[in-house]
């Protein structure tokens, strides 16, 4: 495990159960209690989490410092994987649907899964990712619409006045929506303003909307809010999410489906 993801989960873990101790990580990831005080130290100067004696707590601060394209795709990903398979279930089982689907790498790889299982089913595609736009249309899919605007270049995403406005005409039978986190109070929110503008829009025209969020952005915060968990119909996270928080998203009428990594 890298150690970008580890501390991605420990943040994750102190936000959804408050406070964590340093013995009791360095179990879990089976590291020396030591690397586990260096991730803590880390998380802490990050705004992450706050450094008590012998652990963290939560902390209270909402986050703006967003991780590059490189290296959201290296961490966690045999969860993303399994994330994008158990994702295709969402899919209308039509021979012809639209189809939103946004930036980020989980979104990304479920791009491809589509590309590799559509058989003779003619998707209509609208995405503001210029790496799935590609790879959809490689794969011999006739309809993919790549939203016009500026190109924000550390998430290869189209953001901008024009891609809401192209938004604001179309509709879809389901939207796949990727996260940087997922919170209770705060929904799903994301460092910046322009790509949660479409992420809304995308949330708003859909009939069905389905989030895939691996479990280390569960319990976190970023400064923008994108959709409050009345917006959100499933959330399709692996199997390391903690059971208490799953079981809250379904306690607010969310469908929540555990993806098993092989």
């Amino acid at each position: 495990m890298y150690a970008e993801e580890r501390r991605r989960q420990i943040a994750s873990l102190t936000a959804v159960e408050g406070r964590v101790n340093v013995t009791e990580l360095a179990q879990r990831f089976d590291v020396t209690a030591e690397t586990i005080r260096r991730d803590l130290s880390a998380l802490h100067d990050e705004g992450a989490v706050q450094r008590v004696h012998g652990g963290a707590v939560a902390s209270q601060s909402y986050r703006s410092t967003e991780i590059p394209l490189d290296t959201r795709q290296r961490a966690s990903l045999a969860a993303k994987t399994a994330i994008a398979e158990t994702a295709l279930q969402f899919v209308p089982d039509t021979q012809n649907c639209t189809i939103f689907l946004d930036s980020g790498t989980t979104i990304s790889s479920l791009g491809k899964r589509l590309a590799e299982t559509r058989g003779d089913k003619e998707y209509s595609v609208v995405t503001n990712s210029i790496p799935t736009a590609l790879e959809l249309s490689d794969s011999g899919l006739p309809d993919v619409q790549l939203l016009g605007g500026s190109v924000r270049p550390i998430s290869q995403a189209v953001v901008g006045s024009t891609a809401l406005r192209t938004l604001a005409l179309l509709r879809a039978d389901v939207a796949f929506v990727g996260t940087n986190a997922l919170s209770i109070g705060h929904g799903l929110s994301t460092p910046d303003a322009q790509e949660a503008a479409v992420k809304a829009a995308m949330v708003t025209n859909a009939r069905k909307v389905v989030v895939l969020c691996d479990s280390t952005k569960l319990g976190n915060d970023y400064v923008v809010s994108f959709a409050p968990l009345t917006d959100i119909d499933v959330v399709v996270t692996d199997a390391e999410a903690p059971s208490a928080f799953v079981d809250e998203l379904r306690s607010h009428g969310i469908e929540v489906v555990l993806a098993q990594t092989q």
